[in-house]
């Protein structure tokens, strides 16, 4: 869609994400938040109350408002569901992350997407946080050695039916495909399920094509959130903390072992408002979004394969090109 009028816009599932894609959608310029859609009578009606929209209970109630776009904050398992039904009637879509609950399911969106013509957007929040994008800045040009993000925290009472890789790992698989600009062609996971039904540790270690070494610690058993990325490359190592939105950088590496530090400048956004803006920039001059559904499928993918690892090591098949074997 392209223009200057109003873009109609529907919310699907306002638990906590979805409670906040509304409140960021109510208050958008050149936006109107048409509904909230929820099967939780009480919730949406909160929501909807609170914001001046209107309530329904399901996307098809949605849809027969009639709007221009959608965004999907529903458990994942019915992402599949809601988004197809939406690119049906011609409607743009941002799903939260993860796409969707498999890769074919995520393919049959994809698919559907691009056969329909509208903008599909998935919801990689952490691409939009300020200290996210000041690194992404840092490391233009630079020979990236390797990467290792923390993102840890106590169990989420609200989750119930994927672990710590769905959940958390998926973020820092997306930001180490990102930052690369490489697609991930070794893995060597470790999981446990110490507490929870699930698993709630992962040791994530990946290869990219590119030759970077990348890790993630990521779990459910710290009492309080971490978020922290050390990025080594030839000239600088760069150290950044995404809830305090510091980045430090060092460089100028001398013999003795000297070097220099700076505070890197790290500007204030609220994230999902920055993702919402750009999904809504996409819908309207039909470029390229943020966050594309193909890219999301291949994060989706190989956060699948680590759970599904069996061998202390696992190579990825690259797309193109002879099989990598991991050595």
């Amino acid at each position: 869609m392209a223009g200057n009028g109003s873009l109609r816009i529907g919310v699907v599932g306002v638990g906590v994400m979805g409670s906040n894609h509304a409140r960021v959608l109510s208050d958008m310029a050149g936006v109107e938040l048409v509904a909230v859609a929820d099967p939780d009578r009480t919730q949406r009606d909160y929501v909807a109350g609170t914001l001046g929209c209107e309530a329904v209970s399901d996307v098809d109630e949605l849809l027969r408002l009639g709007v221009d776009a959608a965004t999907i904050a529903a458990p994942t398992h019915l992402h599949q569901d809601i988004a197809l039904k939406c690119i049906a009637n011609g409607v743009n879509v941002m799903v939260e992350k993860p796409i969707a609950s498999t890769v074919e399911e995520g393919g049959a969106i994809v698919a559907a997407a691009r056969r329909a013509g509208v903008t599909l957007m998935v919801g990689h929040v952490e691409r939009f946080n300020p200290a996210v994008e000041s690194i992404k800045r840092a490391i233009k040009d630079q020979d990236i050695l390797s990467i290792a993000i923390t993102r840890v925290g106590p169990f989420p009472p609200r989750m119930s039916n994927v672990g710590v890789v769905i959940d958390l790992g998926v973020h820092d698989i997306d930001l180490i495909r990102w930052f690369t600009e490489s697609e991930i062609v070794e893995i060597q996971p470790q999981m446990s399920s110490a507490v929870a039904e699930r698993e709630d540790i992962a040791l994530l270690q990946f290869r990219t094509a590119s030759g970077v070494l990348a890790h993630i610690n990521t779990n459910w058993l710290t009492p309080f959130k971490a978020r922290n990325i050390h990025i080594a490359t030839r000239d600088k190592y760069l150290i950044a903390d995404l809830l305090t939105l510091q980045v430090t950088e060092c460089f100028g590496f001398q013999p003795d072992g000297s070097y220099s530090m700076r505070h890197l400048s790290v500007g204030y956004a609220e994230p999902l408002r920055a993702e919402l803006v750009a999904f809504v920039n996409a819908i309207r001059s039909g470029e390229r979004p943020a966050v594309t559904g193909e890219e999301a499928v291949a994060s989706l993918e190989i956060a699948i394969r680590c759970l599904e690892a069996r061998a202390p090591q696992v190579s990825v098949p690259q797309r193109k090109g002879p099989r990598r074997v991991a050595g």
